[in-house]
């Protein structure tokens, strides 16, 4: 299986640009060289391949100090990014590691990972049930016997709407995305892999393929796609395409659009929701922005993990890794990072935030997780890049 596409997809990170949500953290960077001082080599170092958002400078300075360790950082803009670091030798250059969805999974069977003892990372008792297994089993070996990662951020690629044009009842379905009634309204990311895994699943749904047998035996999957359900999907973004009034290529455009009124619909990741309901509660004229986490057909979801990867070989590196993980994973720290990156954590935040942050990151509905697929490799990415590319140029 291939496991990457010839057309990169715009990143989370990308996204992001534009918002204020992504800090530089530049003082927690260390960059790599091949020459080190007595001192620094007696030093432990931690290496985390990491998305650039998580980064808390002063979490880590404080780490550092208590464990006599360096901690360094190498930034990813996406999954497939982060997986051929690995596979080219990065678990000899890399510690620790995150990924998203059933990425955790792959590296497992791959061996790019190992297996970890939870019960080295008390700060696990504070995540919401719905992250853990058996809820939540991405971050289990497939055969229920190895935990492999733990559970960090989560959130959905929902629809974000404006309530004073769209209806609740309208936005409960993925028809208000293709729908003629909001030409010229509507926006979709710039994200391939995610515009065709949305729309595969109303195309399925509107199949009632969804729940028939799958080719490959397993439960459905919309990044697994037979050939005619790709092109269903492939006619009905082309079919969109002419209903659309931009592709947004990062949230600082999407937000734009929104409050000027100039788009009514869109998925996203759920900031941009965020960032004007925020501004409407300040005070300022902002329409009414609502955000629906999963419609009736489905939806997609992912949930950012921190793992260890298969190089860490020494007791005492281990030790360090876990500790690494139980600290970010403290409350107090995850209400840095829900402030920082804008994410919803899973970890229960919820004695920390206020009413409104309750609301806003969607602290009371972590159940809604289990009905949003995954985030996951396309089967086929050379099928899923011929599709995007019709669309293009149709």
């Amino acid at each position: 299986m291939s496991n990457t596409t010839t057309r990169p997809p715009i990143s989370r990170r990308a996204l992001l640009k534009g918002t204020g949500a992504v800090a530089l953290a530049s003082a927690a960077t260390i960059l790599p060289t091949p020459f080190l001082s007595r001192a620094e080599a007696a030093t432990l170092q931690i290496r985390a391949l990491m998305w650039e958002p998580y980064v808390l400078p002063e979490m880590i300075a404080a780490f550092e100090a208590e464990h006599g360790a360096k901690f360094s950082t190498t930034f990813f803009d996406g999954n497939s990014e982060a997986y051929n670091k690995l596979k080219l030798g990065g678990t000899r250059d890399f510690d620790l590691v995150q990924a998203d969805g059933f990425w955790s999974r792959l590296y497992f069977r791959e061996g790019l990972i190992r297996d970890i003892d939870l019960a080295k990372i008390p700060s696990l008792a504070n995540a919401f049930p719905t992250f853990t297994y058996p809820d939540y089993e991405l971050l289990t070996s497939e055969d229920g016997k190895s935990p492999i990662g733990v559970p960090f951020c989560w959130g959905g690629y929902g629809i974000t709407y404006n309530a004073e044009q769209v209806t609740a009842d309208e936005v409960g379905s993925l028809e208000v995305l293709f729908s003629e009634k909001n030409a010229g309204h509507l926006s979709a990311s710039a994200r391939f892999e995610e515009n065709i895994a949305l729309a595969a699943i109303l195309v399925t749904a509107r199949m009632g393929t969804q729940g028939s047998a799958r080719p490959d035996g397993k439960p459905f999957n919309p990044y697994v796609l037979t050939d005619e359900e790709l092109a269903g999907v492939e006619a009905l973004l082309i079919a969109q395409k002419r209903l659309l009034t931009t592709r947004y290529q990062d949230l600082g455009t999407l937000n734009n659009l929104m409050r000027s009124g100039i788009v009514w619909a869109a998925p996203e990741f759920s900031q941009v929701y965020r960032q004007l309901q925020g501004m409407r509660r300040a005070g300022e004229t902002v329409p009414d922005i609502q955000h629906k986490l999963q419609a009736k057909e489905g939806g997609l979801g992912w949930i950012d993990s921190w793992m260890v990867t298969s190089g860490v070989e020494d007791s005492e590196k281990l030790e360090v890794c876990h500790k690494f993980m139980d600290t970010i994973l403290k409350p107090e720290h995850m209400k840095q990072i829900a402030d920082k990156a804008g994410t919803s954590t899973c970890i229960d935040i919820r004695s920390l935030s206020s009413d409104e942050e309750r609301e806003l990151f969607l602290m009371d509905r972590t159940t809604e997780l289990k009905g949003l697929h995954m985030f996951d490799q396309p089967s086929s990415p050379e099928k899923w890049e011929r599709v995007w590319s019709n669309m293009e140029s149709a």
